[in-house]
C-alpha cells in the first residue's frame, strides 16, 4: 500500500470520513475488526485460520447446548404470542395501514429468510446424515438412517430456525411502531429498564449486532458462491478455483448493491416476487417429473418420525445428545440464523406495519416453515431415493467433488437437465441478492445518524463499503477453508446474537403480559 506522505492526501481521507455521517461506535469497530481480519488473512493465512479456529472451538465447547435450547424456547414464545391476547394487537396501533400488500409481504419475507440455504443444503445435507447419523445404533445407509436424515432436514429447516427470525422481528416491530422507541436494537432494553438507553450503550449493541450480521452474510454468500460455481462448472468446461469464485463474488456483490440502492419498493420487491415464483415452479416440476409416489412416501413417514423426535431433539435428550454431531449441524445452522436475526429483525419488523401480531407470526414463522418442509421433502427426498437406488453415486460426488456439485448431479436424473441447471444458478443468485439487499438497507439505516437516515447519498456510500467487505470476506473464507470456513463464520456471528435475541425474548414476554395495555 502506498504511504500517505502529504497533507492533501490526509485531508482527502478526513473529508471522506466527515461526509460519512455515521454513528461512530456502530460503524467503525465492525469496520476495523473486519479490515483487521482481511489483513491478517492475506499476510498470515496459517495464523488467521489458527486464531479463528481456536475462537470457534471455544464457543462450541462452552455454549453449543445453549444455541439449541435457546432456539427451542424462542419457538415456544412465538406460539404463546400467537395464541395469547397479544396476537390481536395491530403493529403500529389500530388504524395503521400496511406498507406492503399481503403477497409482497409474504414473498419478501420468504426470500429474505430462506436465502440460498435451501438450494445449497437441500440435496447435500441429507447425504451427510445418511452416512453419519451421530447415533451409534443407527446403521449408515439403512432405512432408519434415511428417516433420520429427512427428520434432521426438517429439524434444521422448519419451525425452530424460523422462530429465531420471528421473535426478534416481532419484538422490534412492537417496540418501534407501538411504543415509538428509536430505530435501534437497543430500544427493547428500554422496556426492561424503564428509561431511554444511553447513546453509547445503544451504539455498542447495534455495533455488535452489525458485526454478527456481517459474519452471517459472509457465510451465506459463501454458500451461494459455491452453489453457483457448481452449476457453472456443470454448464461450462470451467474448474472451480479461486478465480472463478472471485468472479462470481464480484457479480453477486455488484448486483445486490445495485438492487439495494434502488429501494424496497423497486429492487427488493421485484426480485422477491420473481424468486418465489421460480421456487414454486421448481417444486412442482421436480415433484411431478421425479418419482412422485416415492417422494410422498418418504416425506410422509419422515414427517411422522420428525414429529415424534421433535421434543427429544430440541431438549438434547438421548440419543440426540451427540455433541460432535450437534456442533457440526444443529448448532452450525442455529448460529447462522442467529447471526442474521438481530438486524434481519429490524427489516422484518419494519415491513410488518399494519398487520396483527398473529398475522406476523403466520407470515414469518408458519408459512416459511411449511414452505421449507415441502422444499426439503421434494429435493431431500429425491436425493435419498436416488442414493438408495444407486448406492454411493451421490455420496462419491459429495466426497470427491464437494457439496456444491450434488444438486447438479441430482438434476441429471430429470428431464431438461441443462435448463434446470441454468434455472438453479439463476435462483441461487437471486436468493442471495434478495436477502442481502434487504439487510443492506437496514445496515445503512443503523449506521447513519438519525438526521441522515433519509439521505440516499449517505446510504449508497455505506452500502458500497459493506458490500465490498462482505464479498471479499466470503471469497477469502471459501478459498481458504471451503465449507469449514462457512461454518466458522456462522458460529462467530451467532455467538453475540444469541444473547441479544434472548433479551428480545424476555422483552416480548413482558410486552404480552405486563405492558400489553400500552400497545
Amino acid at each position: 500500500m502506498q504511504v500517505i506522505s502529504n497533507k492533501k492526501e490526509w485531508l482527502k481521507i478526513q473529508n471522506f470520513i466527515k461526509r460519512l455521517a455515521v454513528r461512530p461506535l456502530v460503524f467503525w469497530p465492525p469496520l476495523i475488526i473486519f479490515l483487521a481480519l482481511v489483513f491478517l488473512s492475506i499476510s498470515d493465512e496459517v495464523r488467521f485460520l489458527k486464531i479463528t479456529t481456536f475462537i470457534n472451538n471455544k464457543i462450541l465447547d462452552v455454549f453449543s447446548s445453549m444455541f439449541s435450547l435457546a432456539a427451542f424456547f424462542f419457538l415456544v414464545t412465538c406460539i404463546w404470542a400467537a395464541l395469547s391476547p397479544l396476537g390481536r394487537v395491530v403493529i403500529g396501533g389500530k388504524g395503521s395501514k400496511p406498507i406492503l400488500s399481503f403477497w409482497s409481504w409474504v414473498s419478501i419475507t420468504l426470500t429474505t429468510t430462506l436465502a440460498v440455504g435451501i438450494l445449497f443444503w437441500g440435496t447435500a445435507e441429507p447425504l451427510f446424515h445418511l452416512y453419519d447419523t451421530g447415533i451409534a445404533s443407527v446403521v449408515p445407509a439403512s432405512d432408519e438412517a434415511l428417516r433420520f436424515s429427512m427428520s434432521s432436514l426438517y429439524m434444521h429447516w422448519s419451525f425452530t430456525p424460523y422462530a429465531i427470525y420471528t421473535l426478534p422481528g416481532l419484538t422490534f416491530a412492537l417496540v418501534y411502531y407501538n411504543l415509538r422507541l428509536p430505530f435501534s436494537l437497543s430500544a427493547p432494553l428500554s422496556v426492561l429498564t424503564g428509561k431511554q438507553v444511553p447513546s453509547v450503550i445503544s451504539q455498542i449493541v447495534d455495533g455488535i449486532a452489525l458485526l454478527a450480521l456481517l459474519f452471517g452474510l459472509s457465510a451465506s454468500l459463501g454458500s451461494g458462491i459455491l452453489s453457483i460455481s457448481g452449476g457453472i462448472s456443470r454448464l461450462l468446461p470451467l474448474e472451480t478455483n479461486s478465480t472463478l469464485l472471485g468472479v462470481i463474488t464480484i457479480v453477486i456483490v455488484f448486483t445486490f448493491f445495485i438492487s439495494s440502492a434502488s429501494g424496497l419498493h423497486k429492487g427488493i420487491k421485484l426480485l422477491a416476487d420473481l424468486n418465489i415464483k421460480i421456487f414454486l415452479i421448481l417444486i412442482i416440476f421436480i415433484f411431478t417429473a421425479g418419482p412422485t409416489y416415492e417422494i410422498l412416501n418418504i416425506s410422509f413417514t419422515s414427517i411422522i418420525n420428525f414429529s415424534s423426535e421433535f421434543l427429544p431433539r430440541s431438549l438434547l435428550m438421548k440419543p440426540f445428545d451427540n455433541k460432535i454431531w450437534l456442533n457440526d449441524w444443529t448448532v452450525f445452522y442455529f448460529a447462522n440464523w442467529m447471526a442474521w436475526a438481530p438486524l434481519a429483525a429490524l427489516f422484518l419488523g419494519k415491513i410488518s406495519l399494519g398487520y396483527t401480531v398473529r398475522q406476523y407470526i403466520l407470515v414469518n414463522l408458519f408459512i416459511p416453515a411449511l414452505f421449507s418442509i415441502i422444499w426439503m421433502s421434494v429435493f431431500g427426498g429425491l436425493t435419498l431415493i436416488l442414493e438408495k437406488n444407486n448406492p454411493n453415486l451421490l455420496n462419491d460426488v459429495l466426497n470427491f467433488m464437494g457439496p456444491e456439485y450434488v444438486l447438479y448431479k441430482v438434476l441429471e436424473f430429470l428431464p431438461f437437465t441443462i435448463i434446470l441447471v441454468a434455472i438453479i444458478c439463476l435462483v441461487s443468485f437471486l436468493s442471495y441478492v434478495t436477502a442481502a439487499d434487504s439487510n443492506m438497507d437496514v445496515i445503512s439505516d443503523l449506521c447513519l445518524k438519525p438526521n441522515q437516515i433519509k439521505s440516499d447519498r449517505q446510504k449508497i456510500m455505506l452500502k458500497f463499503i459493506w458490500s465490498l467487505l462482505i464479498g471479499f470476506t466470503a471469497w477469502m473464507m471459501i478459498s481458504l477453508s471451503g465449507i469449514d470456513g462457512i461454518k466458522m463464520l456462522s458460529n462467530l456471528g451467532g455467538f453475540p446474537s444469541l444473547f441479544i435475541i434472548t433479551i428480545f425474548n424476555l422483552v416480548l414476554i413482558i410486552l404480552g403480559t405486563i405492558k400489553i395495555k400500552h400497545l
